[in-house]
C-alpha cells in the first residue's frame, strides 16, 4: 500500500492534467472563463479553481465543465493493480 505522500502526488498530477486540458480546450474554443461557467452552469470561480488545479473540486460540477467543453474523464487501471 502506498504512503499518503504518494497518493498526494498522484492526486496532484491528476489535478494538474485536468487543469491543463480544460484550460487548453477552453482557449481553443475561444471561450473566456465566464463563457465556460455560463455554458456549464457553474461559477466563474469554480472554472478558475479547476484551471488552477485546486485540491477540492466537486466532481459533478467538474463533469458539467468537461461536458460543456466536449471532454470526458476516463479511468483506467494502473499496471499491476488488482
Amino acid at each position: 500500500m502506498g504512503s499518503g505522500g504518494e497518493r498526494g502526488r498522484r492526486v496532484g498530477k491528476l489535478s494538474r492534467t485536468v487543469a491543463g486540458e480544460v484550460r487548453a480546450r477552453r482557449r481553443a474554443l475561444g471561450l473566456t472563463q465566464q463563457d465556460l461557467a455560463e455554458l456549464a452552469g457553474v461559477s466563474e470561480r469554480f472554472v478558475r479553481f479547476v484551471e488552477q488545479a485546486k485540491a477540492s473540486v466537486q466532481l459533478d460540477a467538474l463533469e458539467a465543465v468537461l461536458d460543456a467543453l466536449g471532454l470526458e474523464l476516463r479511468l483506467a487501471g494502473r499496471g499491476g493493480a488488482p
